[in-house]
């Protein structure tokens, strides 16, 4: 059995829901996807945890849907990954995005598909997203996986998911934060004392009431989405679970986008789609139920008795915003309570599960006295830099559709734009340059689909690790490629490996521990490792395991047959020995003490030229 399937059978106690503890160790403000596995994965590792939510768990919108390959990692760790694969599609041919004037319609240039890229591990990605994890990129709609999460919780953390209750103010003391909470229904308002407050509230509260600053653009461009039931079975597009829609009447600017939600077909035939349309698309009433359902079929090419029902709708605006500080005090910024942007690249809720899964082995490390309180300022220096990152690149993915429709010729005049798409689809030097260069503009967006560099590649700048000195493998600034590399700050490359009993492979991420510090080296040197580890007096497991000797393992484990990986319980390397020491005892021993007490402050702020990309993108965002 797997270190992380021994973590999934871990509970807490169960507690009556109608009783509330006076205290408890970590407490979390906010029920969504972040707050939800934050509470298991705490759980999980023993720790008491109160999760409360202002509102029920009833679950309204789609919204975020799309689970890298390093999210995936967490949630196999959390015992949801299964349910989240039996759930959603079961076949490839859904990661692909496209491009088309309208999906259907009787005009000559309705439903002319313009371009499309794989996406998300499809088509010519699979091999590369295949060899960058053992959990696959997977699609499952926040409708659906947040009342998954939600069970997982309540399971994990029994008695201990509340709803209806609002945290209305935070006291600090040296030991505690006392938390106020308002029972919604009955105005009550009672106190609970925790040693660690996580704030994944979604923003709503939590950053003005620690007075922390959001810093960036807000409000850049509005839109409107809808979830809806739609009969999409004309539109001559088999497969993709993802479409824009340029047209000459919107000129350079993207009309919207439809994703289909399934719950049965994730194509054509889906059952339910989510439609974002520009706000300046609508007209008329905004509030009117027929102007919203008038823009839907224009922008789509239906007739104007085409059945559309509505299930839900929303208005929101693109953010670039990242806090000032992910800390204050005994308080921590999680998910979108920390940074907030655009869903290209869908790196929102993805970044807010990979907050708490880098947050919460500290926080445990701490609670269990096996690391001093300045581990946890490491939280910080990893993370801020990384959403930083992820949101200057959601904001610059968010300008590649433009240039798609500058490409076509589309532009303020809507009939030189149907005239430069008869050159488009016509033959000749000149159309088939203008194919060339709208070919290329549609290719660009593979910095948003097969962000592969961005997803899984992403590594930490400073933090509770050890640098070796060694330079980061390829080109930083490019978001597609990803190189697996054992190099400390970057994630554990993935080998699966025989099974010596001719069983299952094993991946060497399965290999890491979830509690304590795992030390990976031959079989030939592990003896002598774990003489060291028995030498030493820190408060940290740590577990020595004997990777097989294994060709794939050999190429990208980067150290030598007496060498040695320490890999946390998030899989980012902490220290690499290329070869043994002459004394492994002492370099592991000092090697613990910089991770433990979460490394040295960088002599710079890693988020500052993330900043800087945020404020550019910005500053020529299409609206």
């Amino acid at each position: 059995m797997s270190a992380s399937q021994n973590s999934r059978s871990l509970s807490l106690p169960p507690i009556d829901d109608d009783v509330w503890p006076e205290s408890t160790e970590v407490l979390i403000m906010g029920g969504g996807p972040v707050g939800l596995s934050c509470a298991i994965l705490l759980a999980q590792r023993g720790i008491d945890v109160l999760l409360v939510e202002r509102r029920d768990f009833v679950f309204r919108f789609p919204r975020a849907h799309l689970l890298n390959t390093r999210t995936m990692e967490a949630f196999h760790d959390m015992g949801v990954a299964d349910d989240i694969y039996a759930a959603t599609p079961q076949h490839d041919r859904w990661r692909k995005a496209v491009w088309y004037t309208t999906a259907t319609g009787p005009g000559r240039f309705d439903g002319l598909k313009i371009g499309e890229v794989p996406a998300w591990g499809g088509g010519e990605d699979a091999e590369r997203y295949r060899s960058s994890s053992p959990r696959a990129f997977a699609n499952m709609p926040q409708l659906r996986l947040d009342p998954l999460i939600h069970k997982h919780a309540v399971a994990a953390a029994p008695g201990r998911i509340r709803q209806g209750q609002e945290v209305v103010g935070i006291d600090q003391d040296v030991e505690a934060a006392i938390v106020r909470i308002r029972d919604r229904d009955t105005g009550e308002i009672r106190q609970v004392r925790a040693r660690y407050v996580v704030a994944a509230d979604g923003g709503r509260n939590s950053a003005d009431m620690l007075g922390i600053e959001l810093e960036g653009p807000r409000d850049m461009r509005e839109v409107v989405n809808y979830h809806v039931s739609l009969d999409l079975s004309s539109w001559s597009e088999p497969d993709a679970l993802l479409g824009h829609f340029l047209h000459p009447a919107g000129g350079a600017r993207r009309r919207g986008t439809i994703q289909a939600l399934g719950p049965t077909h994730y194509n054509r035939d889906s059952e339910e789609w989510l439609v974002s349309v520009a706000a300046w698309m609508i007209e008329g009433d905004p509030d009117d139920e027929s102007a919203l359902f008038e823009s839907i079929r224009r922008m789509l090419g239906l007739a104007d008795d085409h059945e559309i029902t509505m299930h839900s709708m929303t208005r929101w605006n693109y953010n670039g915003l990242v806090a000032k500080r992910f800390r204050a005090g005994r308080v921590f910024l999680a998910g979108d309570a920390a940074h907030k942007h655009p869903p290209t690249g869908g790196l929102g809720l993805n970044s807010g599960i990979q907050d708490v899964q880098n947050l919460c082995w500290k926080l445990s490390a701490v609670l269990r006295e096996e690391a001093p309180e300045a581990l946890l300022d490491s939280y910080q220096a990893e993370r801020r830099p990384i959403v930083a990152w992820y949101t200057a690149h959601s904001l610059e993915n968010a300008n590649r559709h433009p240039p798609i429709a500058e490409a076509l010729g589309f532009s303020e005049d809507e009939a030189e734009g149907f005239r430069n798409l008869e050159v488009f689809v016509g033959e000749g030097p000149e159309s088939d340059e203008m194919r060339r260069r709208v070919a290329a503009e549609v290719e660009h967006n593979a910095h948003d689909y097969s962000q592969l560099g961005v997803e899984a590649g992403y590594h930490y700048w400073a933090g509770a690790f050890v640098p070796d000195g060694t330079p980061v493998p390829g080109d930083e600034s490019d978001p597609v490629a990803f190189h697996p590399t054992s190099r400390p700050g970057h994630h554990l490359p993935h080998v699966w490996l025989a099974d010596a009993a001719g069983g299952a492979p094993r991946s060497t991420h399965d290999l890491v521990r979830q509690h304590g510090l795992t030390l990976l080296t031959s079989a030939d040197a592990a003896r002598e490792w774990q003489q060291a580890v028995d030498a030493l007096t820190a408060p940290m497991p740590v577990t020595v395991v004997a990777v097989p000797d294994d060709e794939g393992w050999r190429a990208v484990r980067q150290i030598d047959d007496d060498g040695a990986l320490l890999l946390r319980p998030d899989r980012k390397v902490a220290w690499r020995a290329a070869s043994a020491p002459a004394d492994r005892a002492t370099a592991l021993r000092d090697a613990l003490e910089v991770v433990l007490r979460g490394g040295d402050a960088p002599d710079h702020d890693p988020a500052e030229p993330f900043l800087k990309r945020i404020r550019a993108a910005a500053s020529v965002l299409v609206q």
